[in-house]
């Protein structure tokens, strides 16, 4: 796979803690949102990379035991980028879901 976060799959990642990789995860649906309907390249570019965070999220060993959960999450998040005809999601629901992560990852900042 070519990684558009190289620094990340280099082994950083497995570093930051889960709530850092979904608060991370949360920034790229963000991004998502915005170009939504205003820019297509930078939408899809934004969801390669969500994605891409999600497959190094998938794949690191110490999560093995919460894969399920990681899992269903990626595939809500793939039916909301499809428009939600599967689970009825969207971006704005999968981003507020993220964004409690990113709360708790900063409070010790």
């Amino acid at each position: 796979m070519n990684f558009q976060h190289k620094e990340l799959s280099d082994g950083r990642w497995q570093k930051l803690s889960l709530a850092e990789q979904f608060a991370n995860i949360g920034s790229e649906i963000s991004r998502m949102i915005r170009w939504q309907g205003r820019d297509e390249k930078l939408f899809w570019s934004a969801v390669e990379r969500a994605l891409e965070l999600f497959y190094l999220t998938m794949s690191d060993l110490r999560w093995r035991h919460r894969l399920k959960e990681i899992s269903r999450l990626h595939e809500v998040f793939c039916d909301a980028v499809l428009g939600g005809s599967e689970y009825n999601s969207r971006l704005e629901e999968m981003e507020r879901y993220f964004f409690y992560y990113a709360l708790y990852s900063r409070k010790d900042r």
